[in-house]
């Protein structure tokens, strides 16, 4: 099993998406790439992510940014949807180099690579969200979500 974070907007319906895809062990909602101001418990610069073990036999990082273009905007800066603000950028993160090595190569492929705003940097710290945002959307379907419906169910439960 590896491990990737993967950052598309708003955690919630990342995550249900992600738990569907093929290969896909499992997903915790979190923070990537940020800072927390201990004293205040309050966080700054991250991005909502999902932390994804997955199968490398099964499913490649191309193959999982395939997945994600699926569900984003490749080309808005800090918005998805109607969530705006810097955690809601898109991105992958790893500490696994060849990770971020073949999810640049998946955008440089792309005819429109020069207009993609995907951020593919190395993790440099991950936090778990609370309990209350782990699998959102599995206890309140009725929960806003960027994502449509039909994308959430798409590849199975």
């Amino acid at each position: 099993m590896e491990v990737v974070y993967i950052a598309g907007g708003c955690l919630w319906g990342v995550q249900a998406f992600i738990k569907t895809l093929p290969g896909v062990i499992f997903t915790e909602a979190g923070r990537a790439n940020g800072i927390l101001h201990s004293l205040e418990c309050e966080y700054d610069g991250y991005a909502e992510c999902v932390k994804t073990g997955f199968d490398p036999a099964v499913v490649t990082i191309s193959e999982l940014m395939d997945y994600l273009f699926e569900i984003i905007d490749p080309y808005s800066v800090n918005q998805q949807g109607a969530d705006v603000g810097e955690k809601y950028r898109t991105g992958v993160y790893s500490e696994n180099l060849e990770h971020l090595k073949e999810a640049k190569a998946f955008i440089t492929k792309r005819s429109d690579v020069d207009r993609i705003v995907v951020e593919v940097v190395p993790l440099t710290n991950y936090v778990k969200s609370a309990d209350e945002h782990q699998d959102r959307l599995a206890k309140y379907p009725t929960d806003y979500c960027h994502i449509p419906v039909g994308l959430l169910t798409k590849y199975g439960s």
